[in-house]
């Protein structure tokens, strides 16, 4: 192979799922914030969504890898299955022979286990991927599933990763009330044209090219006409001119070996590929719930389909010792504060953990929630974990300090966290 002329230590664009080599794109940083999420929260499901090879699968493999050992987690890949058979690779994930067991003993063991896991301090997380294969049926033995509740909080976190019928199917008519529990909806989308750069170069990097210019400057344009940003097909197009390269014994690779791999791949533009157009629209694609709208979908570079604005229900004035330094409105949803760039609003400052609060809006009340950060959140000098916020309300983060402003027509006129009501309270994190 090419890794003595090119000096590296192994293959960089291979297509198997090395966590190693996963690039955080801005779209990647959030899904992974996202399934992240699911370990702070036990309310609803999560839903990630991508075209194929565009990356979810690592995505995946490189969240489980970072998870504490106090999480217990169930993989689930293969997906065209009864609703039976399904139940039966969940409890072999869990270390059960359920093979002689009918539906009912399956049903209680499952029960049983997660009760136990929730007593001992443990998590307890589900992710299928592939899910788009799911049927109806197994989909519901989900919903139930994650209807396994104590007195206090629901026990199995569940992620849902696949293809983008995915959406199509969560959104049929018998499926109303498991997307009645999906907290967050996610599109993975493709990379950009700088993304796409900064990936093969970042790939290289780790498979030793240790800062050398393995790929030419003029070559990057050409190999995104050709994958549009989808990191399989990235992953294809670069091994294939790395081999022509090879073949001519340059230990660079120029625009010619770039063309001599699309020529043996018999490639057209990415453009001209069937569907094309629709990942491209997906482009940026976030989902949350509106109460009053249903599914609010905002999609960068394309104009959205008509429908009524949404409207702007508060203000949160960020400012610190200095002055205001930044203000950002609120809609109907959820906002999430933290250090990262991967948050709605970032706060670069190291008594800010990496996801740290978040606001929850409705038509109603909006409520600040603490995401089991280091710190904490404080009002009035006292720490919170949660509170309905009231006009002019200032929550300290560290040095910085969050100033709400109340805009709706006779919005929340009192708060406090004795003040929310406990259907309320699951309405908005649902």
């Amino acid at each position: 192979m090419y890794l003595d002329l090119f000096k590296l230590r192994e293959l960089p664009f291979r297509l198997s799922p090395d966590p190693e080599f996963l690039y955080l794109s801005k779209n990647h940083a959030r899904a992974k914030a996202y399934m992240e999420s699911t370990i702070w929260f036990t309310d609803g499901f999560v839903v990630i969504t991508g075209e194929i090879g565009s990356g979810k699968t690592t995505l995946i493999e490189t969240f489980l890898k970072e998870l504490d050992q106090d999480v217990v987690v169930a993989q689930i890949n293969q997906t065209q299955v009864s609703a039976l058979e399904f139940l039966q690779t969940l409890l072999v994930q869990f270390g059960f022979q359920p093979f002689k067991m009918k539906k009912a003993e399956i049903l209680a063991t499952l029960n049983q286990f997660l009760i136990e896991q929730y007593a001992s301090n443990r998590k307890v997380l589900v992710i299928v991927d592939e899910a788009q294969n799911l049927s109806p049926k197994v989909l519901e033995e989900v919903r139930m599933l994650s209807g396994v509740e104590t007195t206090k909080d629901k026990v199995l976190r569940i992620i849902l990763a696949g293809q983008p019928e995915l959406n199509q199917k969560l959104d049929a008519p018998e499926l109303v009330q498991l997307v009645q529990r999906v907290r967050l909806r996610f599109h993975l989308s493709a990379l950009t044209r700088e993304d796409m750069e900064g990936y093969v170069r970042h790939r290289l990097e780790v498979a030793g090219a240790e800062g050398r210019e393995i790929f030419q400057p003029d070559t990057f344009d050409k190999i995104y006409r050709y994958t549009g940003g989808t990191p399989r097909l990235i992953n294809t197009l670069c091994d294939t001119a790395m081999m022509a390269a090879f073949s001519a014994d340059r230990d660079v690779v120029t625009l010619e070996d770039v063309d001599a791999a699309i020529a043996e791949l018999q490639w057209v533009e990415f453009s001209q590929r069937p569907n094309s157009a629709a990942l491209h629209l997906r482009e940026g694609v976030e989902e949350t719930e509106d109460e009053d709208a249903g599914p609010r979908r905002v999609v960068a570079g394309a104009a959205p389909a008509p429908r009524k604005a949404a409207p702007t229900v508060g203000r949160i004035v960020v400012s610190t010792e200095t002055g205001d330094v930044a203000e950002v409105p609120l809609k109907v949803g959820r906002m999430v504060i933290g250090r990262t760039a991967d948050n709605d609003l970032q706060i670069d400052s190291r008594f800010v953990s990496r996801h740290h609060c978040q606001v929850v809006s409705t038509a109603d009340l909006s409520v600040i929630e603490d995401l089991n950060s280091t710190n904490g959140i404080f009002l009035n000098q006292k720490k919170i974990r949660r509170h309905v916020l009231i006009d002019g309300d200032i929550i300290e983060l560290g040095t910085h300090r969050l100033r709400y402003v109340e805009e709706r027509t006779g919005g929340a006129g009192s708060g406090g966290i004795d003040t929310l009501p406990g259907a309320q309270e699951t309405a908005l994190l649902e």
